[in-house]
């Protein structure tokens, strides 16, 4: 990494992954049978009744730049610390395998049970290009996954006990698929992690694979506190719809979260800056936009506060572009007077826009210094070439909801700071 910003630049893109076919377990192990032996499990009575489950959320944006949920995984259980990540779908461990390489991580390795996932099942097929899918070892599922700031793990799929509580009273353990991690790489934003847990769309993602077992709506949603911490929600009971602003998913980005193309706002007014295409993710502690819109909203940022008690400052290596003022800040409040609202519309020219919008909390940290820094970083620097990520320090304090049934993104602002109980609970 190159300068002490880039690395909380980087505290990103936990999302944007891609899969590949891994070689075999046992090649990797100099001819060693199949990784675990295939007795399958007694699967659990599981009750069918729709409900939710809430999980807390520990960390924030600055100065942690990450968060994580815990989940009790194993029989017996066991707790983990994961990256929820909407802009992935494999959920894994790392893996006393044993581990080839691991990270250092807040608890021991896990270690996995007997209940191997086959090449054949469709979610092995699920994490594997078309046409890219090969069962080389027809006993198990071997998988790589790779994310944009560098980081990978490889590994075979195996199912296990997720203990989770459900909004109905009920505590269930059902059996899910998830990645038994036995070699990883640490990317650029690496902190110490047991692993993922992958919320995207695809059929792997927990929530997905919730839904398949008719246990919840295949839905997800996230508050993320401005003054950390926050919660997920799977499922769709706690949620009153109709105070939601909601766009389509767009089709063209089946893999991720996306309402498609975007047109920037900034204080109101139209900027001619369009087809931004946008993604949403949790896995991304900063906005990001292309270098074009980037460097578009940098200047015009910087002749807004021409004349304003701010100066640029490059002591203040925090982020890329920061500003002090004639004394130390202490929070957004005492400064936001200067900066304007940002907005991006979604669904241009059509009845059912919608606009997301940035106030100045939404893309504004104070620095440890007591400096102003930006948190919309440019995107094409750090390898998203055109794409631009909605990450989590714009949507602190928003209730965002993925509807996965519906093909729809929601959001409305959200009291972050209480867990939901029942529908009647107010997140506003």
């Amino acid at each position: 990494m190159a300068g002490k910003w880039l690395l909380l630049m980087l505290v990103l893109v936990m999302g944007w992954s891609v899969t590949l076919t891994s070689a075999s377990f046992g090649d990797r192990y100099r001819g060693r049978k199949a990784f675990l032996p295939a007795e399958a499990t007694s699967s659990l009575a599981i009750s069918r009744a729709p409900s939710s489950v809430v999980l807390p959320v520990h960390g924030n944006v600055y100065p942690i730049g990450s968060y994580n949920v815990t989940l009790n995984i194993g029989q017996p259980p066991k707790p983990y610390f994961l990256d929820p990540d909407t802009g992935s779908d494999l959920t894994w461990l790392q893996c006393d395998a044993p581990c080839v390489r691991c990270t250092e991580a807040p608890h021991p390795y896990y270690r996995p049970n007997n209940d191997l996932v086959v090449c054949r099942d469709p979610l092995c097929a699920s994490l594997h290009a078309p046409g890219a899918h090969k069962c080389d070892n027809p006993e198990q599922c071997d998988y790589e996954v790779e994310y944009a700031d560098g980081g990978s793990s490889l590994g075979v799929l195996v199912r296990d006990a997720f203990h989770l509580n459900f909004t109905n009273g009920i505590q269930q353990a059902p059996h899910l698929a998830l990645g038994c991690g036995y070699d990883q790489l640490p990317g650029s934003s690496y902190h110490p992690i047991d692993g993922v847990l992958g919320l995207g769309k695809g059929k792997s993602s927990i929530v997905s694979q919730l839904a398949s077992q008719g246990l919840v709506r295949n839905v997800v949603g996230h508050c993320l506190s401005s003054r950390g911490g926050g919660f997920f929600i799977f499922g769709d009971d706690l949620y009153d719809y109709s105070r939601a602003v909601w766009t389509p998913m767009s089709p063209d980005y089946s893999k991720h979260y996306s309402p498609g193309s975007a047109e920037l706002i900034f204080d109101g007014k139209t900027t001619g800056m369009r087809n931004l295409h946008l993604v949403f993710d949790s896995g991304s502690s900063y906005t990001y936009l292309n270098s074009q819109a980037y460097h578009f909203l940098t200047l015009w940022l910087k002749r807004e506060l021409n004349g304003k008690p701010l100066k640029e400052t490059s002591d203040d290596r925090t982020l890329p572009l920061c500003w002090k003022g004639r004394r130390p800040f202490k929070n957004i409040r005492e400064v936001k007077k200067y900066f304007k609202p940002i907005a991006l519309r979604f669904a241009i020219g059509r009845k059912d826009a919608a606009q997301f919008e940035l106030s100045p909390e939404a893309y504004l940290i104070i620095s440890s210094k007591g400096n102003v820094c930006l948190g919309i970083l440019d995107g094409t620097e750090v390898g998203l070439q055109n794409s631009n990520i909605i990450g989590d320090i714009s949507m602190q304090d928003k209730m965002i909801i993925y509807d996965n049934d519906k093909q729809m993104i929601g959001w409305t602002p959200g009291n972050c700071d209480q867990l939901p109980k029942s529908r009647t609970f107010s997140f506003w």
